[in-house]
């Protein structure tokens, strides 16, 4: 049983897409290694044993090595070894992590996870790196001979050196002479049997090989579709987002809230797109669960696969929802949502935006580079527009990407929380918004691609009410220019699927960087640069040039 072999055909495809860089794929393949031998701990595996762990789960790496110090360790190890960025690096294996353990499952079958790695030990501990032996089990680690250090690269099987003896030549040199001569012959033979000879380079299937499940169903590059509701007060609907594969879909999920919350489903911002799923576990118990979720004011719930993770302001109402949903959902995953880890939501979406961005390939569909763009996570100091350092790196190869990208033209779409006033939020946003567009522009991106426009806290994607809410709403998101408004002026969406948040463009302040009606005819404002007969409250004059 070669494990790691099996990992790296089924698993490597899926997360690096048409990426072939090779020193990610010998990443990858030592990260199995290291990843298999923990989860041949009884008690790691034991934590997620009965968990029903998602495909893109990228937080699952995080579960399996919860002391953060480890997870720094691996990822770093992995970059300096295979000299890939560090942000790549963590991205990847956070991608590859639920993967793996999914295809280790169905090596082990019925045989539990721990005793098979351990029955199979031989198939992949000399992949460990010496560096490992803290983030592992101990005994995994194969023993060096006295005196000798063991290589940190991937193989780490020991070169044995003898000295050749006198007069051995020729005597080495017969059974390799022998083993041409059968060669020849078999290949011969073998030639003289084939009507269709497959050409030489033809890999050579194996039984092992066969028995195996097809790699396209790990290697999909779908999303899984998902619904964002957020309640206020008095059952009403705050918010509403969802990414959906197709039509059909978002009226199967529209039907529900249209039952639920009547006329407020209006609010519902859609992302119809082929890269996510067409089908939704949920959608057979949405008439069930959104009642629940509406009969309780400041609540919010995610819905992604099998999991439903909601959250309250209120930790008595909170644990009463987490009860009732699974009672009307019993083959959901429910769970309440833990505490808000800033740090570790700042880099683990920088390493997925950075990883969406590697699969996008040559001539990127503007929508995905809008949607991968939007993943990352600029957390902006408090009253500030200034862009953290942190994101510079990505936003660098943001610049390249985006002007690498023909035809595309992008909307910065500033959004707050409710913390402050209208007034501010709106401005706050516009700002920063700005910030992102000069920075871009200054790392060599055409000015006229970029639009910017500030919508305040006009279009929560969560409730204002919790803090892991306000910091979802608190984002910078891309979309692509030409679909930021409908014909209605309606708000619509080509954001991401990730948890980081939705992207939604806004309806409010838009920036003059080119013609397009006031988008707010509730501000004290001119902002466009057609005459104000649009926006009747604003005068008749044109706007200043």
């Amino acid at each position: 049983m070669d494990i790691i072999g099996h990992l790296t055909r089924t698993v490597t495809p899926a997360v690096l897409g048409s990426d072939n860089d090779p020193a990610k794929k010998s990443l990858l393949e030592q990260f199995y290694a290291v990843f298999t031998a923990r989860l041949a701990d009884k008690e790691t595996y034991g934590r997620f044993a009965n968990e029903n762990i998602a495909r893109d789960d990228q937080g699952f790496y995080d579960r399996v090595w919860t002391d953060g110090s480890h997870r720094d360790q691996i990822s770093n190890e992995l970059s300096s070894g295979h000299n890939v960025d560090p942000t790549a690096a963590r991205g990847l294996i956070a991608m590859a992590a639920p993967l793996a353990y999914h295809e280790i499952k169905s090596l082990a079958g019925t045989t539990p996870v721990p005793q098979f790695l351990n029955d199979n030990l031989s198939s992949y501990q000399h992949h460990i790196p010496a560096w490992a032996a803290g983030v592992v089990p101990a005994g995994m680690l194969m023993a060096a001979p006295a005196g000798e250090r063991i290589s940190d690269t991937t193989s780490m099987a020991p070169l044995v050196h003898e000295e050749e003896k006198s007069g051995s030549f020729m005597k080495a040199l017969l059974p390799i002479i022998g083993l041409i001569i059968l060669g020849a012959l078999a290949w011969a033979l073998l030639r003289g049997c084939q009507d269709n000879p497959e050409p030489v380079a033809t890999p050579i299937v194996t039984e092992e090989q066969v028995s195996e499940e097809p790699v396209a169903a790990v290697a999909s590059d779908i999303e899984l579709a998902s619904l964002r509701v957020a309640t206020g007060e008095g059952n009403t609907l705050y918010a509403c987002n969802m990414n959906v594969g197709d039509e059909a879909l978002q009226n199967t999920v529209m039907g529900a809230m249209s039952t639920t919350f009547g006329a407020e489903a209006d609010k519902c911002v859609a992302d119809v797109d082929d890269s996510f799923a067409a089908d939704m576990p949920a959608a057979a118990v949405l008439a069930d669960i959104l009642p629940i979720i509406q009969s309780s004011p400041n609540a919010s719930m995610i819905v992604k696969g099998n999991e439903i993770i909601v959250n309250s302001p209120d930790a008595a109402a909170l644990e009463q929802l987490v009860a009732d949903l699974q009672a009307a959902a019993p083959n959901m995953m429910v769970s309440a949502e833990g505490p808000l880890d800033l740090q570790g939501e700042i880099d683990n979406s920088l390493a997925a935006a950075d990883v969406a961005i590697g699969r996008l390939g040559e001539n990127p569909d503007p929508r995905d580079v809008a949607r991968a763009l939007s993943i990352q996570v600029i957390n902006f100091e408090l009253d500030a527009a200034m862009i953290p350092d942190i994101n510079k790196p990505f936003l660098d190869r943001a610049a390249k990407l985006i002007t690498e990208t023909p035809d595309v033209q992008l909307t910065i779409t500033g959004n707050t929380d409710s913390l402050a006033s209208d007034a501010y939020n709106l401005d706050l946003s516009r700002q920063r918004a700005q910030a992102v567009k000069e920075y871009l522009v200054s790392q060599g991106v055409d000015a006229s691609k970029l639009v910017t426009k500030g919508a305040g806290e006009s279009n929560p994607i969560a409730d204002n009410s919790t803090e892991q809410g306000r910091f979802r709403n608190r984002r910078i998101g891309f979309t692509v220019y030409d679909e930021s408004v409908d014909g209605n002026g309606a708000a619509v969406t080509a954001g991401n699927s990730s948890d980081m948040g939705t992207t939604t463009t806004g309806n409010t302040g838009m920036d003059v960087n080119m013609p397009d009606p006031d988008l707010n005819p509730l501000d004290d404002n001119n902002d466009d640069v057609l005459p104000d007969g649009d926006d009747p409250t604003q005068g008749t004059v044109l706007d200043p040039q």
